[in-house]
């Protein structure tokens, strides 16, 4: 059954939106590392500027065969990281522009809240979380590799609300509220990417957005995996469509949570949900926990791959040694020219950058060119 906009809401919002009431962050509080660069304009906003900075990086690129969940699948119709990003960016927008927010910040989150994340989903970055462990003590996690990409990889001169909106995102995290922290300076930014790396999961956990738009994104994205995983492992064979509790399909999960939303934050300076919302989110996440995160077809991946990835980073940080090796030519040597001082970063991280900028494809290319034996692991083809 479909939610439909409870009526004094929609008048609420038709009448503001008449007078020109917004709740969001303006275009002019943008604020940038270097503000004498990348100055915003009628026709190209602070924000604007920014989703043009991010869809033109290589890295943005190669979302489109980076696994959302289901790995190792010759199939056009389920679902990569890129479609997961737009899907993000849809419906945060829907709930900005219902909430008289800032729709281009809401977007730029979502376009670059996942482009930190590993080949083969989140197997590949619990992978690459060990790896950095064992050698240097410090933690992985896509949501801070994101920031790191935008920060040290590829330095853009981004504004700070959206690097901000995209390393506090961490869309695995229920809450029935989201409010706002305060918005500080870079130097902050970069302390809170520091202590996530030092300490893992218990400080990312306490990442919180510093405005509604990053808010948005980070219940959207939530919104926007839960169904369309589900339609995906229908697509497989993995689980039934209607075997879920909820008996909800992905357009009514995405149109009823994105109603009850707005209808519990409009005008408020936090983001929530009913306390019925919330349970069925929280239900749904359980549930395909159970049913397809956990299943032996996605969990699996990580058995097999464990090994390989252990390989191919041993040989990338031996290779990053080099400056003839194909760490520096393949993936230093492009990244110089977005910032030369990459170059003087440790082998370990070198090696740690270069596997999460990596498509599944060009993983599996990698092992076995430089491993130099077969993968190992069969796809499953369009016709299996």
């Amino acid at each position: 059954m479909y939610s439909v906009l409870d009526k004094d809401i929609e008048k609420r919002i038709v009448s503001d939106r008449e007078n020109g009431v917004f709740f969001g962050t303006p275009d002019g509080a943008a604020i940038r590392l270097n503000e004498h660069k990348d100055k915003a304009t009628l026709i190209r906003p602070a924000f604007v500027r920014d989703i043009a900075k991010i869809i033109n990086l290589p890295i943005y690129s190669r979302l489109q065969d980076k696994t959302q969940v289901l790995s190792l699948m010759h199939n056009d119709d389920i679902s990569h990281r890129m479609l997961h990003v737009q899907l993000v960016g849809r419906i945060a927008r829907d709930i900005s522009r219902a909430l008289a927010l800032n729709e281009d910040l809401t977007e730029v989150i979502a376009l670059g809240h996942d482009l930190g994340h590993t080949p083969f989903g989140h197997a590949g970055e619990r992978m690459l979380d060990r790896l950095m462990k064992e050698r240097t003590g410090l933690s992985f996690s896509h949501n801070v590799q994101s920031a790191r990409a935008l920060t040290v990889l590829y330095p853009c001169n981004l504004t700070l609300q959206a690097l901000d909106g995209i390393l506090t995102h961490n869309g695995e995290l229920v809450c029935s509220e989201y409010t706002p922290g305060d918005i500080k300076d870079f130097d902050y930014l970069y302390e809170r990417i520091d202590e996530c790396e030092k300490l893992g999961e218990p400080a990312v956990k306490k990442l919180v957005p510093s405005t509604l738009e990053g808010c948005v994104v980070r219940i959207s994205d939530m919104i926007a995996y839960i169904g369309k995983d589900r339609q995906d492992a229908a697509r497989v064979g993995l689980v039934d469509e209607n075997h879920y509790s909820d008996g909800l399909s992905n357009s009514e999960i995405i149109n009823n949570m994105t109603i009850d939303i707005i209808e519990h934050s409009y005008g408020k300076n936090y983001i929530s949900m009913s306390g019925d919302v919330y349970k069925l989110l929280e239900g749904a996440k359980r549930e395909n926990n159970d049913l397809i995160y956990r299943s032996d077809k996605v969990s699996g991946i990580y058995r097999e791959m464990e090994p390989k990835f252990t390989e191919l980073f041993d040989y990338l940080v031996t290779d990053a040694k080099s400056k003839d090796g194909i760490v520096f030519t393949t993936h230093v040597l492009p990244i110089l020219k977005y910032n030369p001082n990459y170059k003087k970063e440790n082998p370990v991280r070198l090696a740690c950058d270069f596997i999460s900028s990596m498509t599944d494809d060009y993983f599996v290319a990698a092992y076995e060119r430089f491993i130099n034996k077969p993968f190992g692991i069969e796809y499953k083809h369009y016709f299996d």
